[in-house]
């Protein structure tokens, strides 16, 4: 009783957010039928007859694209975008002028902190068929021919690599940043009396001290492997149907499906089997990770 006495003010406290949760996330969970029915809006989604077979919303032509390219573009960014994001972070610590890590650091972050819709415009300014700036000056001073870029599927996995890599980099650039901030400076003073050349510092010194943080982000970017930056993938390419086998992914699959082809059943299973087969991944690589380094775990 004086356990429950002491705890209640916390417990009070905590309900405003549980109860906003529960409404938020819970309730409409309870949605997650109609992935398993042929929603009609005249029965609505409970009176609408069920699917046959069950996993008839399951089974798409297109399930192996989308899958594909989700799992192959978000590989592709958590690995660029941490292999440069911590070279990135061992260039701006060695600056020694505070004004000038001030500025490097707000330069790789401003890109983060802009909107997708003007990223998209950024980049169609450089591709656009007409007046694009590669089109237009680069690639007939190198003697090349124009691309007809929003048609050319091929290209854009580099293309959204790179874009992704330019915009997002900067996060997990600043953590890096403060990370070895961290580091004790005795420990680099006693390398440098040693005579250890500065790679040797960054590779028995900086990287050690980085792999908590690295495995954090990496396990953080792996939980969302199954989701996409719908802006990227939908703004980004202008939403050409022509690139849709190489920019396709489970998020944007899911939006044409509900708004474009008017198939709530269809876009409910694609995100049912999006949050199930990501929930067990991240279950799975945090056993991985317990398994190898248990203080560095999530849970």
């Amino acid at each position: 009783m004086a356990k429950l006495k002491y705890w209640a003010p916390v417990f009070m406290m905590m309900l405003p957010g549980l109860i906003y949760l529960f409404i938020n996330n819970y309730i409409p969970m309870g949605g997650l039928i109609a992935a398993f029915k042929q929603v009609n809006f005249a029965d609505g989604i409970y009176g609408s007859p069920w699917a046959d077979p069950w996993y008839k919303n399951f089974t798409t032509k297109d399930a192996f694209v989308i899958t594909r390219n989700t799992i192959l573009y978000n590989f592709a960014f958590i690995l660029v975008n941490n292999i440069f994001g911590i070279i990135i972070a061992i260039f701006i610590s060695d600056v020694r002028s505070k004004a000038a890590k001030k500025v490097y650091q707000s330069a790789v972050l401003f890109p983060f902190l802009m909107s997708m819709v003007i990223v998209s415009y950024i980049v169609f300014a450089l591709l656009s068929n007409e007046n694009g700036m590669l089109n237009k000056s680069i690639l007939p001073m190198l003697g090349m021919e124009p691309v007809s870029w929003y048609i050319t599927p091929e290209v854009w996995p580099v293309i959204l690599v790179v874009v992704n890599f330019w915009k997002g980099v900067g996060y997990g650039c600043l953590i890096y940043i403060a990370a070895i901030a961290g580091i004790d400076k005795a420990t680099y003073e006693a390398a440098q009396i040693d005579s250890a050349s500065r790679f040797q510092i960054i590779r028995n010194i900086t990287l050690p001290s980085l792999v908590p943080s690295i495995i954090t982000l990496v396990m953080l970017s792996v939980s969302k492997i199954f989701f996409s930056d719908f802006g990227l993938f939908y703004q980004v390419p202008q939403n050409s149907g022509a690139v849709f086998s190489t920019t396709n992914t489970i998020d944007t699959y899911v939006y044409r499906a509900l708004l474009e082809q008017n198939n709530s059943s269809m876009s409910a299973a694609a995100g049912f089997y999006q949050s199930v087969v990501g929930f067990a991944l991240v279950l799975a690589v945090n056993a991985l990770v317990r398994r190898f380094s248990r203080e560095n775990a999530l849970f």
